[in-house]
């Protein structure tokens, strides 16, 4: 998956689509996911561009890095699911349904989750 200069999260860090910001740093951006899958469900990304996980760890900064991981974290504490537990999740090209071609982690939470993936092939 190459990265698209005009993928949807591109364009809400240009400001041309409007998003329900929760967190903003130097470095990210988090928001809530307009169509929700969880009573919290929250999307932290970078602001550069980077396609994936595996790109952004060859890529990025280390400040991105710090900055990423510590706002997934402040994002959380935010949100209010640390104390009962939440997920986090990254969906990488084709066979991991990554939707966007920028990175983004989504941070679920507020109920009872189940398993992460079903059993068998």
């Amino acid at each position: 998956m190459t990265y698209d200069p005009n993928n949807v999260f591109a364009k809400i860090l240009r400001g041309e689509i409007p998003c329900g910001k929760v967190y903003e740093d130097e470095h990210t951006l988090a928001f809530n996911d307009i169509h929700p899958q969880a009573p919290v469900h929250i999307l932290v990304i970078p602001k550069g561009a980077y396609v994936s996980f595996d790109d952004f760890a060859a890529k990025a900064s280390e400040a991105e890095i710090v900055a990423l991981v510590r706002a997934v974290g402040k994002v959380a504490a935010m949100a209010g699911v640390t104390a009962d537990g939440w997920r986090l999740l990254s969906n990488v090209g084709l066979n991991g349904h990554q939707e966007v071609p920028h990175l983004h982690v989504h941070v679920f939470g507020g109920r009872k989750l189940g398993a992460m993936i079903g059993k068998g092939g």
